[in-house]
């Protein structure tokens, strides 16, 4: 017989979800863990669809950026983009 890897760890739910999963497990007659062992594996799939923080925080720059490069043609004169900087000199408020 295999051995298994028993880990704890604490997992946190919502009350009301909490209720349902103990519900489900109760019908099945299985533990909590299996019932949320067996949803992981149905649900893991459509879970690695979704994009991490990391994918959304290192996304490439909106197209707006792109035309403010110096290969784009320009849209504005270096003397407007100067002026929308702040200058280190005005009082902050």
């Amino acid at each position: 017989m295999a051995t298994t890897d028993h880990r704890k760890q604490s997992l946190y739910f919502p009350e009301d979800m909490l209720e349902e999963i103990q519900r489900e497990a109760t019908r099945q007659d299985r533990s909590l863990s299996w019932i949320v062992q067996q949803a992981w594996k149905v649900a893991r799939a459509e879970i690695r669809k979704m994009p991490s923080v990391n994918d959304v925080l290192s996304s490439p720059p909106r197209p707006a950026a792109v035309a403010a490069s110096p290969v784009a043609a320009p849209t504005a004169a270096p003397s407007m983009v100067a002026a929308a900087a702040p200058s280190s000199t005005e009082p902050k408020s």
